[in-house]
């Protein structure tokens, strides 16, 4: 067992090789906001999506396009408007007059990176069409089925204080994002470097750091990373505490309307798995399960109307579940 783990350790710090790299290429745009960085290149490394939540002018657009430059993918940004259609995601077919026939015309979806810009401003058949992208990884035009290129991630945005003309994201959806990341003013240095930078009239260009290939080999190296049963066990009671707290000594019941479901398990594994490779190691530690819990956990957890009565959040009764399962 320790000679393995002591193989995918070797091939962790191989693969993981480009993580300071790329973080010194964002930073060299992005000030502050590492949470929110980490949080994308974990999602992107899971073959996951994430739900950006945060209020104009936190640099989630710039964000999401610098990491696409620093991986060399392909990135599209989609305004969601209440008039937006599904053909306008997926494409549609072209009637030819001359010939009668049909071609294809794609839509912003095939690409690697997508930018889907305030989401919760389109209707619900906008969202369907979506759906089947996030999900199935493919996209039907008439009567084809497109695979999408591959890596495939959708990074939606979302304004927390804005509420006319938007629509709710449905749960099953919304179960769909991997992770959901609340992004938070910058601290006052942070702040005054951004001042300055933006203001000097200097535009700072970053460098490609790895290849789409690269990336799937990273992926394959993140599989192997080793996870110890009583981890998986810690991982599988925390997310069942979500559903019957009481079986833990949490008087929270009824403050949780829906606990998370097994999805929730599964990408809080992943996500443990590839803090692992962000931090150089071959195995997961509890702290990489706790790194990742709140955005994996906080739009799974839904509150009931007692709790938002009492302004108690998801993430407050994350907070509690966490505090209270033991730690392998």
């Amino acid at each position: 067992m320790n000679e393995s783990i002591q193989a995918v350790n070797e091939l962790v710090r191989e693969k993981s090789a480009f993580v300071e790299d790329l973080f010194y290429e964002i930073r060299r745009v992005i000030v502050g906001q590492e949470a929110m960085m980490e949080g994308m290149l974990t999602a992107l490394l899971c073959d996951g999506h994430a739900l950006l939540e945060g209020v104009p002018g936190l640099a989630k657009t710039l964000s999401i396009q610098t990491l696409a430059k620093v991986i060399d993918l392909d990135f599209k940004r989609i305004q969601f408007t209440p008039d937006l259609l599904p053909a306008d995601l997926t494409g549609s077919e072209i009637y030819n007059a001359r010939d009668g026939s049909f071609s294809t015309r794609k839509g912003p979806l095939f690409s690697n990176i997508i930018l889907a810009d305030e989401i919760n401003r389109a209707p619900a058949k906008v969202q369907s069409a979506l759906l089947e992208s996030m999900q199935e990884k493919q996209i039907t035009i008439g009567s084809e089925t497109f695979d999408l290129p591959r890596p495939f991630i959708v990074l939606a945005t979302q304004n927390p204080i804005e509420q006319e003309g938007t629509y709710p994201l449905p749960e099953a959806q919304v179960d769909r994002f991997m992770m959901k990341l609340k992004i938070g003013y910058p601290g006052k240095k942070d702040e005054m470097e951004i001042v300055s930078r933006m203001t000097s009239g200097s535009v700072q260009k970053v460098k490609t750091v790895i290849t789409p290939d690269l990336l799937v080999e990273a992926r394959k190296a993140i599989d192997p990373i080793y996870i110890d049963n009583r981890i998986i066990a810690y991982i599988v009671d925390v997310v069942n505490a979500s559903r019957a707290p009481s079986d833990y000594g949490l008087d929270i019941g009824h403050l949780i309307e829906y606990g998370a479901s097994p999805r929730a398990s599964i990408y809080l594994t992943k996500a443990a798995k590839a803090n692992a490779f962000l931090a150089h190691r071959g195995y997961v530690i509890p702290d990489d399960v706790k790194k990742a819990g709140m955005d994996i956990l906080r739009h799974r957890v839904i509150p009931t109307y007692e709790a938002d009565a009492e302004n108690i959040t998801s993430e407050d009764l994350v907070t509690r579940i966490f505090d209270t399962i033991e730690v392998p």
